[in-house]
């Protein structure tokens, strides 16, 4: 029989760090009971630990030091592709010579000459450069060629690595590809069937598929800056409201930014590769304006001839 005094008494000194000392030892056995179990469940913990293995070896193997990554980070950092170890050149690519002169315009030019692009807003890389056609055509082949050029780190992107069964984390997933290339930079993102992963969102879309493509496209569009740019005065812009007529906001800015640019292959077509002279570029004139809304009426003539092609008969 138990007394009342045996319970009303206090503890002695030795029977309180006793207490302690087993409760601290079924908290971490409970804590790594759970987490055993947890890992045990997860299909994707053995890809997890292989990803973080293969990020800290490309990490080294391009020089990344003294920078922190997240778990997410290392997971997309796994991706990474070495631009010293890409054997692609422009040479390699036959038959797409407009294709690879606008990628010298849009994203060598202004990595390589900075100081033409800083002050000005239309000039900065874009954000993104779609490569279409059928399998085969070359599309990774440019893309690699690109980035070898420019000397960037090239993450090429699975659509399915930014996929997981767990609620939320396709999101953290997402936002670490961003957050990763911007440690990085420069850098370049390559989505290999991007129509497969950012096609016209809609209703059926799953929920947490929907939360992830509006994560990818806010980050996608927050990477941007805002500067000036000089437009000769004795541009007509009544004339240039009538020839883009029926152009959305997108379709002017990229206008803008062809014509722009012009001026900026002008320059450098009339200076040496060497030069790093802080001579101004002359501001944009009418007839730039005309020949970037021809460009872009002849690209948004051809997307619209392919979405025709793809009507639904039945």
């Amino acid at each position: 029989m138990v007394h009342a005094e045996a319970f009303s008494r206090p503890l002695s000194r030795n029977e309180v760090v006793g207490l302690i000392f087993r409760l601290t030892i079924f908290g971490a056995v409970t804590y790594f009971t759970i987490k055993w179990m947890v890992d045990a469940i997860d299909p994707t913990r053995k890809q997890k630990v292989e990803a973080q293995k293969q990020a800290e070896k490309l990490m080294k193997q391009i020089g990344v030091k003294n920078v922190k990554l997240s778990e997410y980070e290392m997971s997309i950092a796994a991706h990474l592709v070495d631009p010293l170890n890409m054997h692609v050149t422009w040479s390699d690519i036959a038959g797409l010579d407009d294709v690879i002169t606008d990628l010298k315009d849009t994203v060598i030019l202004p990595i390589k000459k900075k100081h033409l692009f800083e002050n000005s807003r239309l000039l900065q890389p874009p954000k993104g450069v779609l490569l279409y056609g059928p399998p085969g055509c070359g599309k990774t082949l440019i893309a690699k060629a690109t980035a070898k050029e420019a000397g960037c780190r090239f993450i090429n992107l699975q659509p399915s690595t930014l996929t997981d069964k767990w609620y939320g984390e396709s999101q953290k997933l997402a936002a670490a590809v961003f957050s990763l290339a911007i440690k990085l930079q420069p850098s370049i993102i390559f989505i290999d069937e991007i129509d497969s992963f950012l096609r016209n969102r809609s209703s059926s879309d799953h929920e947490a598929t929907a939360m992830m493509k509006a994560q990818f496209m806010s980050l996608w569009d927050g990477l941007d800056t805002d500067h000036s740019c000089q437009v000769d005065r004795h541009v007509d812009l009544l004339e240039v409201a009538q020839e883009t007529d029926g152009f959305s906001g997108s379709d002017l800015k990229e206008m803008c930014r062809d014509a722009a640019l012009l001026c900026v292959r002008e320059y450098v077509n009339s200076t040496s590769e060497e030069s790093h002279e802080e001579d101004e570029i002359r501001p944009v004139q009418q007839q730039d304006l005309h020949r970037a809304i021809e460009k872009m009426k002849k690209s948004k003539d051809a997307a619209f001839q392919n979405v025709l092609t793809h009507v639904c008969l039945d």
